[in-house]
């Protein structure tokens, strides 16, 4: 953890549905860790996906998370005024910045264009030489992070099911959540061009791992972590064929931007936390602490998704719950894990 005087967290929600409680629990990390630090939090409005991110989330989302009892020192408000220094604070507003950091890469031959559709990488991994070149790789993804629907007003949530992550806490670590699809490497020889592009539009661009590399880290919750890449992950996407940047280089960028030296956020996201790494020190960033919090999960093992209508804050408010009584319940659930790194 950060001094005091220096601890910059952040909440940057995506407002692609309504928040469920699986976004309410690791906020509410975050801003108790940043409190507790006597530090900052920034919230930023990870908008970048035009065609899922609608206005009327937004204002919602600045609304649950005001009536869960969190707020923030920079960022955006719910009328949409920015305070702070390190703004703007919609990813929407940011690609020049996210352009910078495409041409750095570019010229120091790390990144390159790729043609490949999604259909391309299915048909590549679905054949029979498979098994012998992937490597071993995550299980297909689930639906994001639970709670029974039939809450009461003022009443505390159900416990979670024994299969849950309460039941065995280091089943995230286990089973990690990873929704890139592993690539094999076709359009890998396309890097002696990269130069010969001025823009990123138009095609998907890679970032080249370092083959058979040790990524480690020390996560605040989960301990230390360790990835090889291009066994683990392979080279995964930076910028989409639709010009937008992608999640891995957009959150880069503006975590060293606002000079986040922590960053709270699901255990599905570790191992992107072993790419952004590699990101991380391609463009000389300095390396914030990380905390990854445990996912929590329906009845059938299944980790809460924004289609979970029911169990968002929206739906809980509506029903009369008691934000004070999440807020304690949360603060049951969350230990503070084998990191040992307490605020």
């Amino acid at each position: 953890m950060a001094k005091s005087s220096s601890y910059r967290g952040r909440l940057a929600p995506s407002p692609t549905g309504y928040l469920h409680l699986g976004h309410a629990r690791t906020f509410w990390v975050a801003w108790q860790r940043a409190r507790a630090a006597h530090g900052k939090l920034i919230f930023r409005n990870e908008d970048l996906d035009y065609q899922r991110c609608k206005p009327e989330f937004v204002r919602v989302m600045y609304e649950d998370l005001h009536w869960l009892g969190l707020d923030w020192d920079e960022g955006l408000d719910v009328n949409g005024v920015s305070h702070g220094d390190f703004g703007p604070y919609s990813q929407s507003e940011r690609r020049s910045f996210y352009l910078d950091a495409w041409r750095k890469l570019r010229d120091s031959g790390l990144i390159y264009p790729c043609t490949c559709s999604r259909k391309d990488l299915e048909r590549a991994l679905s054949a029979p030489h498979e098994e012998e070149t992937r490597g071993p790789q995550a299980p297909s993804p689930a639906i994001e992070e639970p709670y029974s629907t039939g809450t009461q007003p003022g009443a505390p949530l159900p416990q979670q099911a024994k299969s849950g992550p309460f039941g065995d806490p280091w089943a995230t670590v286990q089973s990690p959540v990873d929704d890139e699809v592993p690539y094999p490497g076709t359009c890998r020889e396309k890097i002696v061009t990269a130069k010969d592009y001025d823009s990123p539009a138009g095609v998907s661009w890679r970032f080249k791992v370092p083959d058979g590399e040790m990524i480690s880290f020390n996560d605040g919750y989960f301990g230390h972590q360790e990835f090889v890449a291009g066994r683990d992950f392979a080279d995964f996407l930076l910028w989409r064929r639709d010009d937008i940047p992608a999640y891995q280089l957009a959150v880069v960028v503006d975590d060293a931007a606002m000079q986040i030296t922590e960053v709270v956020r699901g255990a599905d996201l570790l191992k992107s936390t072993a790419r952004q790494l590699l990101v991380i020190r391609a463009l000389g960033y300095p390396v914030p602490a990380y905390f990854h919090c445990p996912l929590l999960r329906d009845e059938k093992n299944v980790r809460l998704a924004k289609r979970h209508d029911a169990l968002s804050l929206r739906a809980l408010r509506a029903q009369g719950a008691d934000p004070d009584v999440l807020r304690k319940q949360f603060a049951a659930e969350v230990e503070w894990g084998r990191g040992s790194v307490k605020p």
